[in-house]
């Protein structure tokens, strides 16, 4: 029986830079079992973004499930709500809450520097109690990601921005606007919420000691990806095939539980450059003792590109390919196939995702390799795949 590995690396492609001499990171970095699947495997680039659906993580990655985004995305919200077990109506909207630092009325922080899942979920607990009711539920997730849930009377028809495309933006400036006149008052209710927490997260003792510790603080409320009750394919009814899913981010969680893979929460996973790399290649292993596939999705590569750390982002791709692709080929037996891709680009140079096909890689022993020497976006051009619509790469990889 052939089992299916997918490593899909959050925003690793990327685009040549100066600092690298015109060479990208994925071309800059030591990455020598990337190289062998790629050498080994065959190659091709997909197109996962398009013109009229959000540049997003969610629209990505279930494009590169098969759901084409253009025709089944519901908005970033309702996804991290079904794995966090919010349950919605037909009638409610849920959109995602970072936890942001903002500075003189600009957004400097999309992360408050990172901040632990308690001191958020102590700031989240805080913001429900004073802005709870009426139809509004606001619950913590995981550090700066958070969820709140607006119940039966609301709009979901809003142009929100999200934080990580607008670093050093004003804030009044970039704040919720309703598309439709009935959105109104629901792009109203949201403004007045992040507007009133900036100074009550200020005085907050979390970022009160945060701030004397010299860390950037938690002091502002940020709504994004609204959307509704989503309603998807199941992916063993549309593959025929069992898997599971492996990932620190609830929006990934919640893509699986809609689909109906089986979630494998991995300890120490934590979408970052500190995750437990080793921990998500072993648990892969062991669910492939009863699934047929399993996706392994890792964070830090696009935590990178979003700060715009050259040096960080190389290092995530290093630890990717040492830690969880290395680990995994030396331990995987029998006929199995491999894919490797991103779900999307995300540059430094602009610190935000962008929509250039990405390069992508197939290892499947049974068939031939093509002529692609090494994996990176300027030798994927080169593969027998050519360039592909993304939500064609699972049927790629499936055969």
């Amino acid at each position: 029986m052939v089992k299916y590995v997918l490593l899909l690396c959050d925003g690793m492609s990327d685009r040549p830079l100066k600092e690298l001499s015109g060479r990208t990171p994925l071309e800059a970095a030591n990455k020598p079992n990337m190289d062998y699947i790629a050498r080994e495997g065959r190659c091709g680039l997909a197109q996962t973004l398009h013109p009229g659906v959000p540049f997003d993580s969610g629209v990505a990655n279930l494009c590169v499930l098969g759901y084409d985004p253009r025709k089944y995305y519901p908005g970033r919200g309702p996804l991290e709500a079904m794995n966090m077990g919010v349950k919605l109506s037909g009638k409610d909207i849920a959109l995602r809450c970072n936890i942001i630092f903002q500075k003189g009325g600009r957004i400097a922080d999309f992360t408050s520097g990172h901040i632990s899942n308690g001191e958020g979920s102590e700031l989240m607990n805080a913001m429900g109690e004073r802005f709870g009711g009426s139809g509004i539920e606001l619950y913590p997730g995981v550090s700066y990601r958070n969820l709140i849930v607006l119940r039966e009377r609301y709009s979901d028809r809003l142009d929100c921005k999200p934080p990580h495309d607008i670093v050093g933006g004003v804030v009044e400036e970039n704040l919720i606007k309703p598309l439709k006149p009935d959105a109104a008052e629901t792009a109203k209710v949201l403004n007045d919420i992040m507007r009133e927490s900036v100074d009550l997260l200020s005085k907050h003792p979390v970022n009160v000691k945060r701030v004397g510790s010299g860390k950037n603080p938690g002091n502002m409320l940020w709504f994004w990806g609204p959307g509704r009750n989503p309603k998807l394919e199941k992916f063993e009814s549309k593959y025929g095939l069992s898997g599971s899913l492996i990932s620190a981010v609830d929006l990934l969680k919640g893509i699986a539980r809609v689909i109906g893979l089986e979630v494998i929460d991995v300890p120490g996973a934590t979408g970052y450059l500190d995750t437990n790399y080793e921990g998500k290649a072993d648990y892969a292993l062991k669910s492939l003792e009863s699934k047929d596939f399993v996706y392994v999705h890792i964070e830090s590569t696009d935590e990178s590109g979003h700060e715009g750390s050259l040096e960080h982002k190389i290092k995530a791709i290093e630890d990717i390919d040492e830690r969880v692709l290395g680990r995994m080929l030396n331990k995987l037996e029998g006929d199995y196939v491999l894919g490797l891709l991103p779900d999307h680009a995300t540059p430094i140079e602009v610190r935000t995702h962008v929509d250039d096909p990405v390069p992508f890689a197939i290892y499947d022993k049974r068939k031939k390799p093509d002529k692609t020497r090494s994996y990176s976006e300027k030798e994927a051009k080169k593969g027998a795949y050519g360039l592909i619509e993304g939500h064609e790469f699972m049927s790629r990889m499936f055969g």
